[in-house]
């Protein structure tokens, strides 16, 4: 097997266990919900298979829909995002995307912020609306979004530092 695919798995199986163990249960202030389980989907190689991203995004996805009993939001969610990965990147990166020549993982810079930060907003913002589904809701829903946006940037940050802390 190849150790991409190992690493993928492990990172799956991770993000998703730490999801469901740990950042269901926090819920700060009664609507800041982290959802730091994207990190797998920001991370995925580029030059990755893309129909076997498509789909283990969707089984990222519906599995936190199992677990939250949230009727498929995730799930959309993540397939959005999978899906629109690759206009983000072009948006984010430029001409180093064309040439696939960047690591998100890598030392945080303004273009790998921007495509986090870009990607946890259509994130969030599909997921709460999908979620909530009322639009006379729509300052609780823009409420829940930028906290949680800002909240879930955070932990994504502070999780890629502890897992590939720098080679200086």
């Amino acid at each position: 097997m190849n150790s991409t695919v190992i690493s993928n798995s492990i990172r799956f199986i991770i993000l998703l266990a730490l999801q469901v163990v740990i950042f269901n249960r926090i819920d700060l202030f009664g609507f800041v919900d982290p959802y730091p389980y994207i990190l797998f989907i920001l991370l995925f190689p580029i030059d990755g298979n893309r129909s076997l991203f498509l789909i283990s995004s969707f089984l990222l996805g519906l599995s936190v829909d199992m677990f939250l009993n949230s009727g498929g939001a995730h799930a959309a969610a993540c397939v959005t995002l999978a899906y629109m990965r690759p206009t983000i990147f072009k948006f984010s990166f430029g001409i180093s995307y064309e040439y696939q020549t960047i690591k998100v993982d890598n030392k945080l810079s303004y273009e790998r912020f921007s495509f986090m930060l870009i990607s946890i907003v259509l994130h969030h913002f599909i997921l709460f609306f999908l979620e909530i589904f009322r639009f006379d809701l729509i300052l609780d829903i823009l409420l829940r979004i930028g906290l949680s946006v800002v909240f879930t940037l955070i932990l994504c940050i502070i999780i890629i530092y502890l897992i590939k802390p720098s080679k200086e």
